[in-house]
C-alpha cells in the first residue's frame, strides 16, 4: 500500500505541547484527573497532540502541493499553529478549534483513501466516508481513548486492570450513550415545563449531583451522630493553664468538626512505664503560616500523659515540628526519654497491639479554622464504634515506593479506622439504593422501562440507573482516599491553609504516625458532597459525547481489537509502578457498590496481578525472571499491534524514561528503557520518531544520580518491512554519521529544547537501527539495542562537537575550558598552552571580554559579571561565547523584551549563539551542573518569543550583519 509520512514522524511544536501538559497539572476542577485517581494518567494535551500528528499528512508527503521545501515549512508551520490552540486547556471543550483539527484529519484521511483506490481491502481499510476507529490495548487513566473521541474518533479502550476499566466506561461509553438526555430527578422533572437544553452528558451530570445529596443526606441521618460537634465553652476560653481568648465569640456555639487527629501507639519499651501508651508523632504542629500557628503540647502527670492545643508561635519549633520523631522510624518514649525503635514498633505492630491517643480536634471557625484539645467523649465515641464489615485480601508485603505491612496493616481493612469503616460501608451499600430510586424516576420520564443492564449496552432506565450508580460508586472511591488511616494533616500546603492530605501523594502506601480522620459531613475537605461535586464538574465539562465509545477487560497480549484501527497506547512501565497492588485500595469498595452492575468486571476478590506486565522481582522470584516475564509479555503485546494496526497510521507507544543511568560496558542507557525498546523491536517494529514529553511540574533537571525532565518518551512506530536487510556494525555507523547529523540540524532548527535533544534524536537513531532485520557485529552475532543506543549517543556527541566548527577561536576556547574548569579558576599557563591549539592567546581572550586574567589564574566571567553597556555592533571582538552569556544575563534581569532588543542588533550572527547554548547544554548535563544547565536551556526555550519581539524592535544596519528574519527557512 502507499502511505504518507505523517506531521509525527517529522516534526511537532514540541514546546507549547510540553508547557500545556505541565500547566495541566496544576488544573484540578473539570480535569477528568478528578474523576477517580490513577497513576501515571496521560496528560490530555499530550494525548490530543500526538493522536492528531499521527492521523495528519507531513507535508513533505504533498510535493505536488508544496513544491519546496520553504512551502513545505510554511505549511507545517500552519499545523503548529493547530496544534498549539488544540494543547490549550481552554480549548478542550471549544468546538471552533476542535471542528479545525478534525477537518485536517478528515483531509489527509481523503487523501489517503484516494491513493489507496486499488487497495485489495480498500473497502475494508479505507472508506473515504468513515475515519477508523482508535484503540488503546493499555486504556490506564483514559487520557487517550477519551482525546481520540474528542478528535471525532470512534474509541475503544481495553485493559486488564478492571478499575481502568470502569474509568473508561465512565469516561468514553456512557457520556454518549446518555447525551442529549433531559435529567430524570424529581426536581428537574418538576421544571421540565421551563424548557432548556441538556447538551451532551450535561443531563447525567444533573442527576449525580441530585441524587448524590441525597445519597449525602441519607448516610448523615443514620450515621451523622457518629460525628458529633463540639460546643466551645467559657471554660474553654479561660483554659486554667491554657487560656484561649481566641475561642471568646465561640462560646456556647456548637462548631462542626472537620478532623480528628490521632497519633497511634505503642507501650513504653522502658519497663518504668511499661502499661503506658506512648504516642509516635512525627509533628506536633497544626499550622505553621506565620501568626496563624497552632501546636499540640503534650502535659506529663506522673505515669500519664494528655494533650493540650495552643495557639501561637511555640517556644521550641524546631521540637514542635518533630513531634517525638527521632529518625525516619524512630521515635522516643514520651514518658522517659528513651528510644523507641523501628523494629520494637514493628513487633509491636504485628503482635495487634498498636493503638491511637486523640492529640486535637480541628473544627469549623468563622472565619478559617480552629484548633481545639481533644476531648474524652469525642475519643471514646470514636474507639467504641462498630463496623459490621471490613474489605478482605491482603496487601503485598512489597510493593514499590514502600508500604505500611511491615507494621502490621496487612489488610485491606486495617488501613481504616472503625469510624471510617462504618462511613465507607453506608456509602456503598446507599449506591445500591440510589439506583432503585434513578429507576424509579426515569420509568417516569421517557425512557424506556425495562430491566436491561448498562454492562449489556441498553440505554434504557435500567441502564440509566447503573450509569448514575457507577459515578456515585466512585465518590465512594474518592472518600476511601481521603478517609484512610493513611491520610495525615498537612499544617502548611503551599498556597492554601492546612488540610487533610489524601492517602496516595505519592504511587505508594506509606506508614503514617500521626493520621487524621475526616468529617465526610463538614464543609471541608474531603466531604461527601465535594467528592460528588468534583465527579459531576468532569461529566459537565471534560467528557466528549460526540462520538461512540467502548471500554472492555482484555489482556494486551491476546487481544484482537487493534484490528484495522488507530493505535497511541501507554504500556505499564518496567517496575515503576505496581498497578494492580495499588488499585485493590479502591478494587475493594468499588466491589461492593458496583458488583451487581459489573458482575464479570468483579468475579475476582481482587484485581489480576499474575498477568501484569510489571518487572516486580517479588513477584516472579529475580530481578532476571521479572525481565524476562516483562520483555516476553510486552513484546507479545506490541506483535498483537504490528499485526493489527492500520497500515495507513503509524503506532505511538508512551513511555516513561529516566534520562540516564551509567554502564560501564555500554554507556549510558537504562534498563527498562532499552528492555522496552527491545520488545518494541522484537515485535517487527521500525521506529520512525521518539518525542521527549515532560508532563511534569518544576524544573528539575540534573540531580545525584539521575537527570529526568521528560517523565515520557512517545515512540513513533511502523511495521518493519518483512524484507529488511542485515547490516554490519559498521554499516549502521556510517549511516549514523551520515544521517544523524542532518536530523540534529533538524531538530535544532525547530527549537527543541537542549534538554530534551538527546531522547528526540534517539528517534533518526533508531530509525537507522530499524530498518535492518538485524545489525551484526563482527562476530557476526546482532548488537543489541544496549549497544544501538550507546552508539547512537555517541554519535550524538560527535555531531555536537563538529558544530564547533561554527563557532570563532576564542569561543572554542571557552568551550572547551568550560568543559574542564566551568566558571572555577585554573592556572594561567594550561590556559596559554590552550590558547596556542585554538589559534588564540590569554590576552587576546582578556581584550575579548570573556576571561579575567590576575596573579597566574583565569577564570571565565559568569553573566552576570559581565558589562551592562555592551553593544555587539561596536564590539571589535565579538565572540559567540560573549553573546550566548550577554542575552543570558540580560534574559534573567530584564526577560525576553530586553534579550530581544539584543538579538535585534545582533541580527543573523544570533543564530549562531542559539547553536552554542546546546553544546554548552550537553556538557552541563555531563558534568550535573543544574544552575547552568537551566540559564543554557531557558535561552533557548525563550527563543521562539524573542526573535518575535525583535521583529519589531528597529535597529541600525551594521556592517556584515544580515538579517535574522528573511523568509529562508521558514522563519
Amino acid at each position: 500500500m502507499t502511505y504518507k509520512k505523517k506531521l509525527i514522524e517529522v516534526a511537532l511544536p514540541l514546546e507549547a505541547i510540553n508547557k500545556a501538559s505541565a500547566r495541566e497539572k496544576s488544573i484540578r476542577h473539570g480535569h477528568p484527573s478528578t474523576l477517580h485517581l490513577w497513576w501515571a494518567r496521560r496528560p490530555l494535551a499530550a494525548a490530543r497532540a500526538v493522536i492528531f500528528a499521527q492521523m495528519v499528512d507531513d507535508p513533505s508527503a504533498h510535493p505536488d502541493l508544496f513544491k519546496t521545501a520553504k512551502a513545505q515549512e510554511r505549511e507545517r508551520q500552519r499545523l503548529f499553529r493547530i496544534i498549539e490552540d488544540l494543547v490549550l486547556w481552554e480549548n478542550t471543550t471549544n468546538e471552533t478549534v476542535l471542528q479545525r483539527a478534525r477537518d485536517e484529519i478528515w483531509q489527509s484521511w481523503r487523501y489517503t483513501c484516494a491513493e489507496n483506490a486499488d487497495h485489495p481491502r480498500a473497502n475494508e481499510l479505507f472508506d473515504r466516508y468513515r475515519l477508523p476507529a482508535f484503540h488503546d490495548p493499555f486504556a490506564g487513566g483514559g487520557s487517550l481513548p477519551l482525546e481520540a473521541q474528542r478528535l471525532g474518533l470512534e474509541s475503544y479502550a481495553s485493559d486488564l486492570n478492571p478499575v481502568a476499566v470502569l474509568i473508561n466506561k465512565a469516561m468514553i461509553e456512557i457520556p454518549p450513550r446518555f447525551a442529549g438526555n433531559r435529567p430524570v430527578n424529581p426536581r428537574s422533572r418538576a421544571d421540565a415545563a421551563s424548557g432548556g437544553s441538556w447538551k451532551g452528558a450535561t443531563g447525567l451530570a444533573e442527576d449525580v449531583r441530585y441524587y448524590g445529596k441525597w445519597m449525602r443526606d441519607e448516610a448523615e441521618k443514620r450515621i451523622g451522630h457518629l460525628y458529633p460537634k463540639i460546643e466551645v465553652t467559657a471554660e474553654m476560653v479561660e483554659g486554667g493553664d491554657n487560656p484561649r481568648p481566641d475561642l471568646k465569640k465561640y462560646v456556647g456555639q456548637k462548631l462542626t468538626v472537620i478532623a480528628w487527629l490521632w497519633a497511634r501507639t505503642v507501650k513504653s519499651p522502658n519497663p518504668a512505664f511499661a502499661d503506658v501508651d506512648v504516642p509516635l508523632a512525627s509533628s506536633f504542629m497544626l499550622a505553621t503560616k506565620t501568626d496563624k500557628e497552632a501546636y499540640i503540647e503534650p502535659v506529663i502527670g506522673g505515669c500519664s500523659y494528655r494533650f493540650m492545643v495552643k495557639v501561637g508561635k511555640p517556644k521550641d519549633i524546631e521540637a514542635a515540628k518533630k513531634g517525638t520523631k527521632l529518625t525516619r522510624a524512630n521515635f522516643g518514649c514520651l514518658m522517659s526519654g528513651s528510644p523507641v525503635s523501628g523494629d520494637y514498633i514493628k513487633a509491636e505492630g504485628k503482635a495487634g497491639r498498636m493503638g491511637a491517643r486523640l492529640m486535637a480536634i480541628i473544627v469549623e471557625g468563622d472565619p478559617g479554622k480552629v484548633y481545639l484539645s481533644p476531648t474524652p467523649e469525642h475519643e471514646a465515641l470514636a474507639l467504641n464504634a462498630r463496623p459490621t464489615w471490613r474489605p478482605a485480601g491482603d496487601i503485598a508485603t512489597r510493593m514499590t515506593g514502600g508500604n505500611c505491612t511491615p507494621y502490621g496493616l496487612t489488610s485491606w481493612g486495617d488501613l481504616f479506622t472503625s469510624r471510617q469503616l462504618i462511613a465507607l460501608t453506608t456509602f456503598s451499600d446507599i449506591v445500591q439504593e440510589v439506583r432503585e430510586r434513578v429507576k424509579h424516576d426515569a420509568d417516569l420520564s421517557s425512557f424506556t422501562a425495562d430491566s436491561s443492564a448498562l454492562n449489556i449496552g441498553d440505554t434504557g432506565a435500567a441502564a440509566y440507573s447503573d450509569a448514575v450508580g457507577l459515578f456515585l460508586g466512585f465518590s465512594t472511591s474518592r472518600m476511601a482516599d481521603r478517609h484512610s488511616s493513611l491520610c495525615r494533616w498537612d499544617p502548611n500546603p503551599s498556597g492554601y491553609s492546612p488540610k487533610i492530605a489524601n492517602t496516595f501523594g505519592r504511587q505508594a502506601l506509606p506508614m503514617v504516625w500521626d493520621y487524621v480522620e475526616g468529617n465526610p459531613f463538614s464543609p471541608s475537605s474531603g466531604n461527601l458532597f465535594d467528592a460528588v461535586g468534583w465527579i459531576v464538574k468532569v461529566i459537565e465539562t471534560a467528557l466528549s459525547a460526540a462520538a461512540f465509545g467502548e471500554a472492555y477487560q482484555l489482556d494486551a497480549r491476546y487481544q484482537d481489537t487493534s484490528g484495522s484501527r488507530v493505535v497511541s497506547t501507554d504500556p505499564p512501565y518496567y517496575d515503576n509502578i505496581g498497578y494492580a497492588d495499588l488499585s485493590d485500595f479502591f478494587y475493594v469498595w468499588l466491589r461492593r457498590s458496583l458488583k451487581p452492575i459489573f458482575p464479570d468486571l468483579f468475579a475476582t476478590l481482587a484485581v489480576p496481578k499474575a498477568e501484569e506486565l510489571v518487572a516486580t522481582p517479588y513477584r516472579h522470584g529475580s530481578k532476571a525472571k521479572a525481565e524476562t516475564f516483562f520483555l516476553d509479555g510486552m513484546t507479545q503485546a506490541m506483535r498483537r499491534l504490528a499485526e493489527q494496526a492500520h497500515p495507513a497510521f503509524p503506532v505511538t507507544i508512551y513511555y516513561a524514561f529516566k534520562q540516564a543511568e551509567s554502564d560501564g560496558a555500554d554507556g549510558t542507557t537504562n534498563t527498562g528503557w532499552d528492555t522496552f525498546l527491545a520488545a518494541v523491536i522484537e515485535a517487527g517494529f521500525a521506529i520512525t520518531g521518539t518525542w521527549p514529553m515532560r508532563t511534569e511540574l518544576g524544573n528539575r533537571m540534573i540531580g545525584s544520580g539521575t537527570n529526568a525532565l521528560a517523565s515520557s518518551i512517545v515512540l513513533v512506530c511502523r511495521q518493519r518491512p518483512a524484507d529488511a536487510p542485515t547490516a554490519t556494525r559498521r554499516e549502521f555507523v556510517t549511516a549514523l554519521k551520515a544521517e544523524l547529523p542532518a536530523a540534529l540540524t533538524h531538530l535544532q532548527k525547530g527549537n527543541i529544547a537542549p534538554v530534551d535533544l538527546a531522547q528526540a534524536a534517539i528517534g533518526p537513531g533508531m530509525a537507522v537501527y530499524t530498518r535492518y532485520a538485524k545489525v551484526l557485529d563482527a562476530e557476526g552475532n546482532p548488537i543489541p539495542v544496549r549497544a544501538a543506543l550507546a552508539l547512537i549517543n555517541q554519535t550524538l556527541d560527535e555531531a555536537l562537537a563538529e558544530q564547533e566548527g561554527d563557532f570563532d577561536a576564542d569561543s572554542r576556547w571557552a568551550l572547551t575550558w568550560f568543559e574542564q574548569t566551568g566558571f572555577a579558576e585554573g592556572d594561567y599557563g594550561v590556559a596559554e598552552q590552550l590558547s596556542k591549539s585554538k589559534n588564540t592567546a590569554v590576552a587576546g581572550l582578556v581584550e575579548a571580554g570573556i576571561l579575567v586574567s590576575k596573579a597566574g589564574k583565569v577564570r571565565l566571567l559568569k553573566p552576570v559579571e559581565l558589562p551592562t553597556d555592551w553593544d555587539p555592533t561596536t564590539d571589535k571582538r565579538l565572540t559567540v561565547w560573549e553573546m550566548v552569556h550577554q542575552l543570558i544575563r540580560v534574559l534573567e534581569s530584564g526577560g525576553e523584551g530586553a534579550a530581544a532588543v539584543l538579538v535585534a542588533k545582533l541580527g543573523s550572527k544570533a543564530e549562531t549563539a542559539r547553536e552554542l547554548c546546546y553544546r554548552l547544554y550537553t556538557l552541563c548535563e555531563r558534568k550535573k551542573r543544574a544552575t547552568e544547565a537551566m540559564a543554557y536551556n531557558g535561552l533557548v526555550q525563550s527563543w521562539p518569543e524573542i526573535t518575535r519581539l525583535a521583529q519589531a524592535t528597529p535597529r541600525a544596519a551594521t556592517p556584515g550583519t544580515g538579517d535574522l528574519f528573511d523568509d529562508d527557512g521558514g522563519r
